[in-house]
């Protein structure tokens, strides 16, 4: 990374970072920039996050934006959709893996957001599922981002009727959790 002041984070993630059912400007990416870029004015958070992206969509477009982008910091949202629709646990974390390689090959940190999904595909899948993020990291020595909705998840004022998507309320709040993490962790970086 060129310093801390500038640092350019791509973030490759689902519905939940892409903002689902409202314009990009009322996400919580947007907001955390603009944030950010307050104390750290060089730093820009490229979101390419799509609603219903699979780890595996992910991976296939992964190659092609860091060709396209200058980065320094790879941020994986990813395995949410992967989860809700029973994927194997082996392909999520293959997909993972091959995505953390391929960026840290090529010199880019990477941060791996821990997902976590309802208990509706069952206990012992869930539990893998939950587990598969925090062994990733250990594995590959990134850096592990807690899951950022958790607490949100649980009130039913900030979600949307599905019970799955953060609303335009949560989006502030959403905002103010990344802009504290990244924050300390750009200073950890400059450090």
């Amino acid at each position: 990374m060129s310093s801390a002041f500038a640092t350019n984070v791509l973030l490759l993630g689902d519905s939940l970072s892409a903002g689902y059912g409202m314009q990009a400007s009322e996400g919580w990416a947007f907001k955390a920039q603009k944030q950010l870029q307050q104390q750290f004015p060089q730093f820009k958070l490229l979101n390419f996050s799509a609603s219903g992206e699979t780890t595996g969509g992910g991976k296939a477009r992964l190659a092609r934006l860091l060709s396209k982008n200058e980065v320094d910091v790879l941020w994986i949202e990813l395995g949410g959709n992967d989860g809700l629709r029973g994927y194997p646990i082996n392909t999520i974390r293959n997909n993972l893996s091959q995505m953390i390689t391929l960026a840290k090959e090529q010199g880019i940190k990477v941060i791996l957001t821990e997902i976590h999904i309802p208990p509706s595909m069952g206990k012992r899948y869930t539990s893998m599922f939950t587990g598969l993020y925090a062994k990733l990291a250990e594995k590959h020595q990134v850096e592990l981002m807690p899951f950022f909705i958790e607490e949100i998840a649980l009130d039913p004022k900030l979600m949307l009727p599905d019970g799955i998507h953060p609303n335009k309320k949560a989006q502030p709040i959403i905002a103010s959790q990344i802009t504290e993490y990244f924050t300390e962790y750009l200073q950890r970086a400059g450090s």
